[in-house]
């Protein structure tokens, strides 16, 4: 059992998918040339980019959320809020951190389809843990190349079919009557190489909980599905398939003497009703052709539609202004994309490889708000739709040419570099327009050379060092855009896209059956996107001038004596204003809010193929300051876990039932933080001891 046996990919996956979507290119199987294919290793590629198989995300967890899995990924700060209303909160060397909902600032792809909008807001929902392949997580530099607002990457690819036929069902029950059970079916007819050979990957899972506090309570449907047909022996087609359906309570934050008198607690929920509904559907159809022995051809089409109602804890007397937006989101998503490449293997005195081609992105967004309440004489009623109060439809959308290339300049020297020219578009028509709320409408663009670039240099065959430099940037959302803090009508032109200038030294090294890497790093970013003004029910933001992210980065994996193995990483994160940011304070030199200085991980597990195994993992997370005036922090804390299970193998079935104990010591902490909150409700309390219990069933039809 070798660890690097199945975390080799290729090259331009890991480095460019705006130039494509790895996901493209992930699984190697899936794409039939008649030369040897361009390939490295995690270790050989010159980037901090992590992979995560999905044979360890399904190792003793429940597979529900990413944060069950990505703890070992240094830079990754990926927070469970407990609240499946508002999504996870992940950042990569602190893009992100000051999303209040979804994800902002990090690119995500989940079989080649983007989980980010064009305007850079994502969200982690339709990714199903129980069919995933592999996990990309890369940080750095090269980030870049993959457009607005990536600051990291994270990709999902899913798997594959292959010979035998499988079926399983599995499960899961944990504390607070969590639940999760799916079934997956995956097989093949043909070995993928001869015209008509077809595979295929269905997986459909539902989860329910009550939920670690009152009234979080969530149910979710998801399933996904992808199909793949040779048609000869130079092309195939493949066709991906998702859908997520969602409708969870939305328990909100607390304040910190709510937080320490009843964690469990969540007042503004039982008052106002809040809770959240997500409907998304999506397919998308890949063609990958083999041109000539060094010519490549991918297309990557796609589309979908999200619809979303959400209510909000907002008072009646705010939603009174007539320029409030009300406290019921009524969100309708049309999204749909295409990515074309080209690749070219070839010699120009030595190894020299291109890749090129053109991505385009477009989201059409109905929006619609509405008061919460409804007068029953003179008492509202919470939690029921009433008043219209906002209507309007925007458009987003990007074209994005793009090249890299690749030079094998000596035996030990490489030179990759690449550069994407970004423009998106934003256009707002307001629908709603009274005689105290004008005409909100307007329309801004934006363009950007995204320049990256490395040097690696191989000092044996187990050991690279590298130096990568990068520039990025980040457009505001539609929500950022939607308001002036001047009470004008029309966009806020004034809010600029930030940039970031990124350098990264690293080196790498394989030890054994195990691999070493460590990373230096330092981003300053221009025009930071912060909060201008929260005030008659409309929160406006502006551009901070100075930040800097700089820190070190430090894993290890490693396989030892067999069947043991090890995972420890370490981060060291400083983010610190470096210009004012703050209306009535000085915040110059603060530390950027919702960012851990220090994070630590540590897991020791005996993992044979069959037999009892067991493992035991520690993480540590620093304390994370709720506001940009630091006035409000969430303190630090180390949580441990246990699991144990058992696999076997009678005949063609195979059997997986395991338990785990999560936070073995009771601690009480803070999961994650809503940020510069305004109400001071920053606090989104963690679970306390839980534990688990699971069951796979599979059969092969051999």
């Amino acid at each position: 059992m070798t660890i690097f046996s199945t975390t080799r990919l290729t090259l331009p996956a890991l480095l460019l998918p705006a130039l494509v979507p790895p996901s493209a290119f992930a699984d190697e199987q899936t794409l039939i040339v008649s030369a040897t294919p361009h390939t490295v290793s995690e270790l050989d590629t010159p980037a901090a980019v992590s992979v995560v198989q999905g044979d360890d995300i399904r190792q003793a967890t429940p597979r529900v959320n990413l944060s069950e899995s990505l703890g070992s990924v240094p830079g990754l700060q990926v927070q469970n809020r407990q609240n499946y209303a508002q999504d996870l909160q992940l950042s990569i060397r602190g893009f992100g951190s000051r999303s209040t909902y979804g994800v902002r600032g990090i690119r995500m792809y989940v079989d080649g389809i983007p989980a980010t909008m064009p305007d850079g807001q994502g969200q982690t929902s339709n990714i199903d843990l129980n069919s995933v392949e592999s996990i990309d997580v890369l940080r750095g530099p090269f980030s870049a190349l993959y457009g607005n607002a990536s600051g990291g990457v994270v990709n999902v690819t899913t798997q594959t079919g292959r010979e035998p036929a499988t079926i399983e069902a599995s499960s899961y029950y944990g504390s607070d009557a969590s639940w999760r059970y799916g079934v997956k079916a995956t097989g093949a007819m043909g070995d993928g190489t001869h015209a008509g050979d077809v595979d295929y990957t269905v997986s459909s899972t539902r989860f329910v909980t009550h939920g670690y506090r009152d009234r979080s309570g969530a149910r979710k449907n998801l399933a996904n599905a992808k199909l793949g047909v040779r048609i000869d022996d130079a092309s195939k087609l493949s066709l991906i398939f998702n859908s997520v359906d969602i409708n969870a309570n939305d328990a909100g934050g607390l304040t910190q003497s709510e937080w320490r008198n009843n964690p469990r607690q969540s007042p503004r929920a039982e008052q106002y009703d809040t809770r959240k509904t997500i409907k998304q559907t999506q397919a998308g159809l890949r063609y990958e052709r083999q041109l000539s022995a060094h010519d490549d051809l991918s297309v990557m089409m796609y589309a979908g539609e999200r619809e979303t109602t959400q209510y909000q804890s907002i008072p009646r007397a705010p939603q009174l202004n007539a320029q409030h937006a009300g406290g019921v989101i009524d969100l309708t998503r049309h999204y749909q994309g295409i990515d074309t490449r080209w690749t070219h293997r070839g010699e120009l005195g030595v190894p020299v490889t291109f890749t090129g081609g053109l991505n385009y992105e477009t989201m059409t967004e109905q929006r619609k708000g509405y008061e919460n309440f409804v007068m029953s004489g003179t008492t509202p009623l919470y939690g029921r739709e009433g008043n219209l109060r906002r209507d309007e439809r925007n458009l987003m959308w990007n074209v994005d040419p793009y090249l890299q290339t690749g030079w094998q300049l000596t035996e030990k020297l490489a030179l990759e570099a690449g550069v994407r020219y970004s423009s998106v578009w934003f256009d707002s028509n307001d629908h709603y327009i009274t005689a105290r709320n004008g005409d909100d409408s307007g329309e801004a663009n934006y363009h950007k050379w995204l320049p990256a670039g490395s040097l690696k240099y191989a000092v044996t065959d187990a050991w690279n060092v590298y130096v990568a430099a990068g520039r990025g940037f980040e457009t505001p959302t539609i929500n950022e855009l939607s308001y002036r803090s001047d009470g004008q009508s029309g966009l806020n032109f004034a809010l600029k896209p930030s940039t970031n200038d990124t350098v990264e030294v690293g080196s790498k090294t394989r030890i054994g059956n195990g691999l070493l890497t460590a990373a230096l790093f330092r981003t300053d970013t221009d025009n930071e996107i912060v909060t201008d003004t929260s005030s008659g029910g409309r929160t406006t933001y502006k551009n901070a001038g100075k930040t800097r992210r700089q820190g070190a980065e430090l894993s290890l994996d490693q396989q030892f004596a067999g069947n043991w193995r090890a995972k420890v990483a370490w981060t060291y994160l400083d983010a610190t204003y470096r210009s004012e940011v703050c209306n009535d304070a000085d915040c110059n030199g603060h530390r950027m809010p919702g960012i851990a200085r220090n994070m630590g991980f540590a897991s020791l597990g005996w993992i044979p193929d069959q037999g009892w195994y067991a493992g035991a993992d520690v993480r540590y997370m620093s304390d994370l300051m709720a506001d940009d005036e630091n006035t409000a922090k969430a303190p630090s804390y180390t949580v441990a876990g246990l699991n144990t299970g058992y696999k076997f193998r009678y005949g063609n079935w195979m059997m997986d039932l395991f338990g785990r104990i999560d936070n073995l010591f009771d601690r009480e902490y803070v999961g994650s933080v809503i940020v510069n909150e305004s109400n001071g409700r920053y606090y989104e309390p963690a679970p306390g001891r839980n534990y688990g219990v699971g069951l796979s069933v599979a059969y092969q039809f051999e």
